[in-house]
């Protein structure tokens, strides 16, 4: 996940981090890629988010991180 206040929100950065998650082994979540793009327009004074598609999203990423954990034996499922 990233964020920018520019149009790019942070897409060069994430495409770098995956490039040494390879190089080191590494399992990220890969779906759904969260880039954040004019951030501070989606945040309000108080730093909570408001934007309702980027909450999905972060939602869905959350989820993806739970259910990795799970399958690494974290949780048992019943």
């Amino acid at each position: 996940m990233s964020a920018s206040v520019g149009m790019l929100g942070g897409a060069r950065a994430q495409y770098h981090l995956r490039q040494m998650f390879v190089f080191l082994n590494m399992y990220p979540i890969n779906r759904p890629e969260v880039i954040v793009t004019f951030a501070p327009d989606k945040f309000d004074q108080d730093g909570k988010l408001r934007d309702d598609d980027t909450k999905k999203f972060l939602g869905q990423l959350l989820q993806n991180l739970a259910n990795w954990a799970r399958s690494l034996g974290g949780e048992k499922n019943s």
